[in-house]
């Protein structure tokens, strides 16, 4: 059975749409509203077409298909440029110390600061796997397939990547840390505002958030117990983006609180040590693990592969070449899978 990562297509919005629903909520990338998928397929769309090398606000959705029977078994999505057409907002988590001589004491307060210094980075997100697939190293492959685009497309991008972890929230799709903040001011529950923004986007938040400073031991402490932590289910997701050089800097999500995830993108792993090959005649047996990746833009394909080097082509499985639509001569952009 072969995976391949493809560029998506309006003709994925049933797929889509069928993914939205199993998420549970706090997916911003992934609302289960039917009419703003379609709407971000057809710009998704847009952007594969778009001529020019130059970073914009534009998104990326893709397919996980199995190539035997078409399924599609998750998705993902990366942003060439956040905050181009609405602020890209986040809360900064910094420390003011203060001291009092009369006491001889030293205080240490956290503070949340809503700032936009994030803005002009690119952004992987979207990444969803269909529960029956949450095996063979599916989630690896969508989420190390965009730095791979990523690279085939390097110009389109920023400097910087960032990455936004959901954060916790409880069976009843509710967040302390939204509750303690966001639904003071605006009135609204966590799964309400969560999709307000999904479909409308950020604005509201700039209209009516304080724009002051918020002392985090005046929260409740179930709300401070969660800043910066991510939901269980994207523990493993936040381990795999340090393993490519991302870190938590200390930017968290206005909604629920989740870690930001920043990084210099040409010292993502996937991007750093990943190289162009020609190929040679198909791989029989044996060889690395490996990720491999061909075309450009719409005709983006990636995939898991069996490679070996034999002089200077790479020689992989002849699974992998038909899942790329390669041929001994084309060249891919490939990375061990390690």
């Amino acid at each position: 059975m072969t995976y391949v990562l493809r560029a998506a297509g309006v003709e994925d919005l049933d797929a889509l749409y069928d993914l939205s629903k199993l998420t549970g909520g706090g997916f911003t990338n992934l609302p289960a509203d039917r009419d703003t998928l379609e709407r971000r397929l057809l710009l998704s769309d847009e952007a594969f077409e778009r001529d020019g090398e130059t970073p914009k606000g534009e998104h990326y959705i893709f397919m996980l298909e199995d190539t035997d029977t078409g399924a599609i078994r998750g998705t993902c999505q990366v942003f060439g440029k956040v905050g181009t057409e609405q602020p890209f907002y986040s809360y900064r988590l910094s420390t003011l110390t203060q001291k009092s001589a009369e006491l001889d004491r030293i205080f240490r307060n956290r503070l949340l600061s809503l700032c936009t210094d994030l803005e002009g980075a690119s952004e992987v997100g979207g990444l969803f796997l269909h529960p029956a697939a949450r095996a063979g190293g599916l989630g690896l492959l969508l989420a190390r397939s965009r730095y791979l685009f990523i690279k085939q497309h390097r110009p389109r991008f920023g400097d910087k990547i960032l990455a936004e972890l959901r954060g916790v929230i409880d069976e009843g799709g509710h967040s302390h840390f939204w509750d303690a903040i966001g639904g003071r001011f605006f009135g609204m529950t966590f799964p309400e505002a969560d999709g307000f923004n999904a479909i409308h986007g950020t604005q509201f938040i700039a209209d009516l958030f304080p724009k002051t400073p918020i002392y985090v031991n005046m929260l409740p402490e179930a709300a401070r117990s969660v800043i910066g932590q991510p939901h269980p289910s994207g523990r493993a997701a936040m381990r795999m983006l340090e393993k490519e050089g991302l870190t938590f800097e200390h930017y968290v999500d206005i909604f629920d609180g989740g870690p930001t995830m920043v990084g210099q993108t040409d010292n993502v792993t996937s991007i750093r040590n990943s190289d162009w090959h020609v190929l040679g005649n198909p791989l029989a047996e044996g060889g690395e693990q490996m990720l491999a990746a061909s075309g450009r833009l719409k005709g983006f394909r990636a995939c898991h592969a069996r490679g070996a080097f034999e002089g200077d082509e790479l020689r992989i499985d002849a699974a992998a070449m038909a899942a790329l639509d390669v041929e001994p001569g084309d060249r891919v952009l490939a990375v061990s899978r390690r």
